[in-house]
């Protein structure tokens, strides 16, 4: 085979190639994801003669407590969902229930498209209210709370249990008091703050609870982070195009037969 012959036999494999890790690496850059915000160290490792830096983020921690139902429930135990966390008490007058009316939209806004009787997906997230005055806040007392702001107890627990459990979990977990303009006390978790958490349980973002711009950044966050792939798993598209054995025997056989009538032609050409 002559060097032109060789050369047109890469270019015809090499293209599609190409063109697939150009169109994958602009898809993914053309999309701002919410960014990581707790750090919990930075791990070096040598692959290939190569010095790789592999950034941990910090995995919120499990906590389990009790919902306005009575359940004893825990953070883990709704897998692969985001979750919108903030924290309340039934007896506020001032921003609590601004914060509960504006989780309910949210809420509602998951309601399945075409579905008559309003029915709301509960398959994408799970809201979490943590009462800061679990002294006073009972199930009973949560429960009719949740009734009054129409809240879908399918998907969205009212948590009531050990306060000093519930604010070491917000200072230590979700660091509510960072990259927060105002002051939190830490006796008393009283903030406007929605914290969201991705599906790996890792804090992706912190809302102004109070402010609807923010509240829809938050909604349109949700759906980014529902999209996200996990940068440590294979590749799908790489490991269905293994997957097709009839695909690749017509390529080889393809090429077996450029060769051989490229050899053909050379030897017929003297």
């Amino acid at each position: 085979m002559n060097k032109k012959a060789f050369l047109s036999l890469c270019i015809a494999i090499l293209i599609p190639v190409l063109c697939y890790m150009v169109l994958k690496t602009a898809s993914e850059s053309a999309v701002n994801m919410p960014r990581h915000f707790l750090l919990d160290s930075v791990v070096e490792s040598v692959k290939d003669g190569k010095r790789i830096n592999d950034t941990v983020w910090h995995k919120t921690a499990n906590i389990t407590l009790i919902n306005q139902l009575g359940d004893t429930v825990s953070l883990y135990d709704k897998p692969g969902k985001i979750t919108v966390i903030d924290f309340f008490f039934t007896r506020c007058g001032s921003i609590c229930p601004r914060l509960t009316r504006n989780m309910a939209k949210l809420q509602r806004s998951f309601i399945n498209g075409g579905d008559i009787r309003q029915k709301i997906d509960t398959s994408v997230v799970q809201f979490v209210s943590f009462s800061i005055d679990a002294d006073r806040d009972s199930v009973p007392v949560l429960k009719d709370y949740a009734d009054r702001f129409g809240v879908n107890h399918d998907n969205w627990w009212m948590l009531t249990g050990n306060q000093k459990k519930i604010s070491k979990f917000a200072f230590e977990e979700l660091k509510v008091d960072q990259f927060s303009g105002t002051p939190i006390d830490s006796d008393f978790v009283h903030t406007n703050r929605f914290v969201v958490l991705d599906k790996d349980y890792i804090v992706r973002g912190y809302y102004n609870g109070l402010d609807s711009l923010a509240v829809g950044q938050l909604a349109r966050d949700i759906g980014l982070l529902m999209l996200e792939k996990d940068k440590h798993a294979k590749s799908a598209v790489f490991a269905e195009i293994i997957s097709l054995k009839w695909m690749w025997a017509i390529v080889i056989t393809a090429v077996v037969f450029f060769v051989v009538y490229m050899l053909k032609r050379q030897k017929i050409n003297g």
